[in-house]
């Protein structure tokens, strides 16, 4: 696990360095003519931003193929790296390295369940622009489960909690949709929802059902230039 991650932070610092070193963008010779807003915008599109985000989780669960297992949504945080290579107007390239918080509640015949998974996610998004200021994002997401707690609560204020130290041996790809909106230059709404395309598996002895983690996230990005 340790070694993937270290990869995936490798090719993102990799990609960004190699994309500030190697891209340039076309510079008209200096006129003395006024330019448009519109046109501020355009050149805006064609540089590379690297930034940081941060924010919300609201995850919950889906396909469980258990009619008896009915689960509820929890929150948790999301944050990372993010980077935004223009490759075409209006289409860019945008990876992402993300800690990401999921998991979800259940009343089951033993009493109240929760599991909170750790993940490490790395999206790899292609962001259409289709207003100045407002952009959708669509693309594939790896995940990399990294820690789980398991959460028993048996009533008369009994619990007990179980931690795995998952170490990435589990991992998932999902699909990702969202937008953007651009409040100033440097700072960005965001608005994502993604679900794993395959069911994850609990351990042998578990009574759990297989199921899907399903995400909804708000957050705000913060591009530097």
């Amino acid at each position: 696990m340790k070694k993937i991650i270290f990869l995936a932070i490798c090719l993102f610092t990799a990609g960004a360095a190699s994309a500030q070193r190697y891209y340039r963008p076309h510079r008209r010779p200096p006129q003395r003519v006024v330019r448009h807003e519109s046109n501020r915008q355009y050149d805006d599109f064609y540089r590379i931003k690297v930034g940081l985000t941060a924010g919300l989780n609201i995850s919950n669960t889906i396909d469980a193929y258990d009619a008896n297992f009915s689960t509820g949504s929890i929150a948790g945080l999301n944050a990372g790296l993010t980077l935004d290579i223009p490759l075409v107007y209006p289409l860019s390239f945008a990876p992402e390295l993300l800690f990401s918080q999921k998991g979800y509640s259940a009343n089951t015949d033993y009493g109240k369940f929760t599991q909170r998974t750790n993940y490490i996610d790395v999206p790899l998004l292609a962001k259409l622009r289709l207003a100045p200021g407002f952009a959708v994002v669509i693309g594939p997401q790896l995940n990399f489960l990294t820690s789980t707690k398991n959460t028993y609560e048996t009533g008369f204020n009994n619990s007990y909690q179980e931690s795995y130290n998952n170490r990435g041996d589990q991992n998932v790809v999902s699909g990702v949709i969202g937008v953007s909106i651009d409040l100033n230059r440097n700072v960005e709404l965001r608005g994502r929802y993604n679900i794993d395309l395959s069911a994850n598996h609990p351990y042998a002895d578990s009574y759990l059902p297989d199921y899907r983690n399903q995400v909804w996230q708000i957050g705000l990005g913060f591009k530097f230039q």
